[in-house]
């Protein structure tokens, strides 16, 4: 890992009607159009899943490492996470994040460590350590074959 601070540029553009495109140097560019909740198309990524896409992708992300520095052997790890939007004291804004999350391991492993190690990852995720809404983990560790 590089020494903090680290800094993310990311440019948005777009015309008056139609779709954002969002930019970053090194990767494809993403359209993006306001959620059907807020009258879009429905059929783009939004601000709003983009930023729940953001907490799915760094809960795993941050496992990933963990049990790479724990020496968890795993096979697959999936994960859901429903936002909730909503307004507080007139405000519109994230209220909540349920993270669902099923961890395949192969036999024989320690499913007390593969269960702390998963509760970790959502302790350490830097998306949801920087949002202010809480988010509460559900986990499954399944036994599978590689």
């Amino acid at each position: 890992m590089q020494n903090l601070p680290h800094q993310y540029l990311v440019s948005a553009d777009a015309e008056s009607v139609g779709n954002v495109i969002l930019s970053s140097n090194g990767v494809a560019d993403l359209k993006s159009a306001a959620p059907a909740e807020f009258g879009g198309p429905g059929d783009q990524w939004s601000p709003e899943s983009l930023l729940v896409a953001a907490v799915a992708d760094c809960f795993i992300l941050s496992f990933r490492a963990i049990a790479r520095a724990s020496h968890l052997d795993w096979n697959s790890l999936s994960c859901s996470v429903d936002g909730t939007l909503d307004r507080v004291d007139r405000v519109t804004q994230f209220t909540g994040f349920e993270v669902s999350a099923t961890l395949h391991v192969p036999p024989g492993t320690d499913a007390g460590k593969a269960q702390r190690l998963l509760e970790k990852a959502e302790h350490v995720c830097l998306i949801t350590n920087s949002l202010k809404a809480d988010s509460h983990l559900e986990t499954s560790v399944q036994t599978s074959a590689a």
